[in-house]
Formats: structure tokens, C-alpha cells, sequence
């Protein structure tokens, strides 16, 4: 298991976590669940699904991998082995927050863009004199991972319509839904997903149609051995 600075590895909360989710990743247990178990006397946090991957033609493994942020810390974790309807459970929601947990929101276990749930509160930014979120400069990764160099702000009317679908218990994919799996802006920030996805999809089509071939032949010639065997 790989982790993405060495600061993070002085946190023992977070290095315990990254044990935590590889002992999960190798059974039926929800790798996130138990990241939320393990981090419910924290503050604040927030466990992104950083990417994901499905691997064979005929037995697929799935895979996750995830972002941990607790205050300035943060952490990634290596590919982790998860189950398939793990997997599907959280597959529309690649680069978003699954849960999170703030000082303005709580716990808060519908997914959304990371850093949403830290709106409002003056201890992350203010908001500024253009009507959108600034972010202090100690947490400009926040503007990073919502994609802030791609003119990505969050407006008022944005934050509010957080608000009220958070408050309903729904996925929140930002205005013009560009957060999330299918999301426009998602597609431009990790293209190596889709590059892979693409490239599985083609295998399996391929591997498909060759069987399916391969299954035509046998077929044919199998009549033909009949056909003989009746004429004689």
C-alpha cells in the first residue's frame, strides 16, 4: 500500500487507515464504511473516490482507489480489491466526496464535489467580493480537486442548491452535473480513466465476438459430421 507523502505517514490515524482499508478491500466489507468507523472521532474529513478500474474479460476484479483528507493531512491509498456490488455502489460518483464530515455539515454520507461541505465556514475561506468561495491559501487543494483551474468557483446559487439537495439525501454533482463519473468536468481532469475503461471495453468485445466465433465454428462443423454420417 502506497501512500502519497511522508507527512501524511506521521498521522496515526492515517496510517492506520490505509491497514484499515486493505484488510477491507480483501472481503465483502465496504472499504469507505470502515474508513468512516475508523475516522467517526475526527473533526472533519473527507474520502474521495480518487479512481477505479475493472480488470478481465470473463472474471472481472474491481478495484478503488481513494483520497483521505483529515484537516491539512491527506492521504492516497493503492489499488484496493473490492467486491462488484461495492464497485456499482459507487461507480457514478468517480472524483467525488462519499462522505465527509465538517464544522457546517456533519457527517455527511450523500456524495459530493469535495470541499462543498467547508463552504460557509471561515475557518477554510470567505466568501469573496464576486459572489464566489475563496479558499485560505493552506487548503487550496480543495480548489484544486474541484478543478479551480478550469474557472471551477462556487457561486452562492451553487452552494445553496448543495445545500438543499444534501438536505433531501441526494448525490449533489455540481451545476451543470460536471462532477461525478459522467460528469464533463471529471472527463477532463482524469482522462486515464476513460482511457482504460475504453480499452477494457474493447477487449471484452473482442474476447465476446471471438468466442462467439469460435462457438459458430464448432457448431458448423459438428453439422456437417451429422450431415456426412446421415447421407452414408
Amino acid at each position: 500500500m502506497k501512500t502519497d507523502t511522508g507527512k501524511a505517514l506521521k498521522s496515526i490515524n492515517l496510517t492506520y487507515l490505509l491497514v484499515l482499508v486493505l484488510f477491507a478491500g480483501c472481503g465483502q466489507r465496504d472499504p469507505v464504511v470502515e474508513m468512516q468507523e475508523s475516522l467517526a472521532s475526527a473533526p472533519d474529513y473527507t474520502i474521495i473516490l480518487e479512481d477505479m478500474q475493472e480488470e478481465g474479460a470473463f472474471f472481472t476484479k474491481y478495484y478503488h482507489k481513494y483520497h483521505v483528507l483529515q484537516g491539512e493531512r491527506q492521504v492516497k491509498t493503492d489499488w484496493v480489491e473490492v467486491s462488484k456490488d461495492i464497485y456499482r455502489k459507487y461507480e457514478a460518483f468517480l472524483g467525488m466526496a462519499l462522505v465527509s464530515k465538517s464544522e457546517t455539515d456533519g457527517v455527511n454520507t450523500a456524495p459530493h464535489p469535495p470541499g462543498y461541505d467547508r463552504v460557509g465556514n471561515q475557518r477554510y475561506g470567505h466568501w469573496g467580493g464576486g459572489g464566489f468561495w475563496v479558499w485560505y491559501g493552506q487548503y487550496a487543494m480543495m480548489s484544486s480537486l474541484l478543478g479551480g483551474g478550469m474557472g471551477r468557483n462556487i457561486y452562492r446559487n451553487d452552494y445553496n442548491d448543495y445545500r438543499s439537495t444534501r438536505q433531501q439525501g441526494r448525490p449533489y454533482y455540481g451545476k451543470d452535473k460536471a462532477y461525478g463519473t459522467n460528469g464533463s468536468l471529471t472527463k477532463q481532469t482524469r482522462p486515464g480513466f476513460y482511457q482504460r475503461r475504453k480499452a477494457t471495453q474493447q477487449r471484452r468485445q473482442s474476447s465476446f465476438a471471438q468466442k462467439a466465433r469460435s462457438r459458430v465454428g464448432r457448431s458448423r462443423t459438428g453439422f456437417g459430421g451429422r450431415g456426412g454420417g446421415f447421407g452414408k
